[in-house]
């Protein structure tokens, strides 16, 4: 077996549909506005996909800008990962039409699916490609179409989601403090149905019943997923931080999954970070499951608040429950 090397983002690339849904926007829509929606969720507006697209050409348009970034080939890349739990289909994968949409000739690849949690799931599947000597460009996409199981007659779920993707490239780092330096990851089934979509798996194969009975939208329990999310998103990043020999202190960017901006504040207070160290970008794109944290990466580095050497501390909590958290200093 090949000696372990530490993985490293080398590249970073995010696309968001340019269509515009303002809080003003489902005023005219649903029994809310924009008051409501801003002093609960922190959102302003999102970005929605028009008639015609679909996941894989939002993570298409991500990886083109990653790929531009490192100046690299499409058929450089050897692993393709998409994370997303809106694929174009159920099958075949997103990633075999990315693939082929990008002219990758090379690699292979597959979905992965763990809701808001899926990007950093991905991240660390593609980093063990890499860190084993596997492979060594891997593509990690996160890229979600939310829009498209939204029932946009229902203000509790319709308001929170955007649609977007971010893709980056891992690679092996070179020197051995850079990189993706540890992880914890987590399931509870147990939360099953606090946040689902029931129609259209095997168990509930799609009828016109299940049509009827809408079963084919995000179902969610707003407050079982909130109490988790405080809970656990903390939790995860304390007992990283500590396995780590790390304190508050030393995180220079904090950059979690953005489903809540209420969730990300307890988070951030719960560790004790600096207030400048959080990305919060959730006002202009909601929710976009496994683009946010890719989405925020951008911020970040737009912002000033990523640079080279920063340390850097990932978290998210999903449907599933899923939970992840990944601590990695940056070197782009």
């Amino acid at each position: 077996m090949s000696q372990l090397v530490r993985a490293q983002i080398t590249a970073l690339g995010t696309y968001v549909p340019p269509r515009v849904l303002t809080n003003s926007d489902f005023e005219k829509m649903v029994d809310t506005n924009d008051e409501w929606i801003r002093t609960r969720t922190g959102i302003r507006e999102r970005h929605i996909i028009d008639k015609g697209m679909a996941s894989s050409d939002l993570a298409v348009e991500a990886a083109r800008l990653a790929l531009a970034e490192r100046n690299l080939e499409g058929n450089e890349i050897e692993a393709i990962i998409v994370a997303t739990v809106t694929p174009d289909m159920l099958f075949p994968a997103t990633a075999c039409l990315v693939q082929h949409k990008l002219g990758i000739k090379k690699a292979w690849g597959f979905d992965l699916s763990a809701a808001c949690s899926a990007f950093v799931y991905a991240l660390q599947t593609g980093a063990q490609f890499v860190s084993t000597g596997t492979h060594r460009k891997v593509l990690v996409i996160g890229s979600d179409v939310m829009s498209s199981i939204l029932d946009y007659s229902d203000r509790a779920t319709s308001i929170l989601f955007g649609d977007g993707a971010g893709a980056v490239i891992v690679e092996p780092a070179a020197n051995h403090g850079d990189g993706i330096i540890d992880f914890i990851h987590e399931i509870d089934g147990s939360g099953a149905c606090s946040l689902y979509m029931p129609g259209g798996g095997s168990l509930h194969p799609s009828t016109h019943e299940t049509v009827d009975k809408r079963m084919h939208y995000v179902h969610q329990d707003g407050q079982a997923v909130f109490k988790f999310a405080v809970r656990k998103m903390g939790e995860v990043c304390e007992r990283l931080l500590e396995r780590n020999g790390a304190r508050a202190r030393d995180i220079d960017c904090f950059i979690p999954h953005q489903a809540n901006q209420r969730i990300i504040q307890a988070t951030a207070e719960r560790l004790g970070l600096r207030a400048e160290s959080v990305i919060i970008n959730i006002d202009r794109y909601g929710n976009t499951t496994a683009g946010t944290i890719p989405l925020a990466m951008a911020t970040a580095r737009q912002e000033g608040k990523l640079k080279k050497g920063d340390l850097v501390l990932l978290a998210s909590v999903g449907a599933g429950f899923t939970v992840g958290a990944t601590l990695l200093r940056w070197t782009i």
